[in-house]
């Protein structure tokens, strides 16, 4: 098993690849960032300017969004600049790019460190709404594992209900990973503990998959239905008395 994005987990099931998401991992963790000094105050200002991100990813997706609800076309009035997560703050504060659209906790380190501001939250509406990540498996890791699978999903399930419960417990233990508690402090509001899926979840999956089949970044939509198992999930519901 292994944490994915959905953008990432559809790309891969777009390609035959077989994945199967089988519980939830976060919601939200996305900003677009801009130096603080910066004259770019909504995101049509960012016509003209260098941006950087990550082709592929759930931030990728949320950048195009931000730009065509601006009335902005991604290969016309902007410039896309490939950059690392961890090189986007050291980008943007030595003005090699003017904005980055990256996960937390890059986008709060950069408003503690001084040379950032968020310009937008870019999420979509409940069409699509704020998911984020996935835990994956595999077909056949899932016929030859199925107990390991389920009992990992029920100690993830069970650390996350412990840590939603007890929010300075989970920054205390976050920071011991080196993120400052100055920056996790900004970037709890921007992050969802998540462990749960359902119908509504892969419904807005679909969505997604839709879209990004519009923005040109997969060829053709997967079986999403497929793509979820809802069953370790189900039981881990059973586990935990809901």
């Amino acid at each position: 098993m292994c944490g994915s994005t959905v953008a990432l987990a559809l790309t891969a099931a777009s390609k035959g690849e077989p994945v199967v998401a089988v519980c939830g991992l976060c919601n939200k963790c996305s900003a677009l960032v801009v130096r603080k000094d910066s004259e770019i105050h909504k995101p049509s200002d960012l016509k003209g300017k260098k941006i950087a991100y990550v082709p592929g990813t759930m931030h990728h997706v949320l950048l195009l969004e931000v730009l065509r609800r601006a009335g902005l076309d991604p290969e016309k009035d902007v410039h896309l600049t490939r950059v690392d997560f961890f090189d986007m703050g050291q980008a943007l504060s030595q003005g090699a790019v003017d904005a980055f659209l990256s996960g937390e906790p890059y986008p709060s380190l950069a408003v503690v460190n001084g040379y950032g501001r968020i310009l937008a939250y870019p999420y979509y509406g409940e069409d699509v709404g704020t998911i984020n990540a996935v835990m994956i498996t595999t077909r056949d890791k899932i016929k030859n594992n199925r107990r390991l699978i389920q009992q990992l999903v029920n100690a993830h399930a069970m650390a996350t209900e412990q840590l939603k419960n007890r929010p300075e417990e989970w920054l205390n233990l976050a920071s011991r990973f080196g993120t400052d508690r100055k920056v996790l402090d900004i970037a709890v509001g921007n992050m969802e503990l998540a462990w749960d899926l359902d119908k509504e979840y892969i419904q807005r999956a679909k969505n997604l998959a839709k879209r990004m089949k519009e923005l040109g970044m997969i060829s053709q939509i997967p079986d999403v239905d497929a793509l979820f198992d809802l069953s370790f999930v189900e039981e881990a519901r059973k586990n935990m008395g809901k």
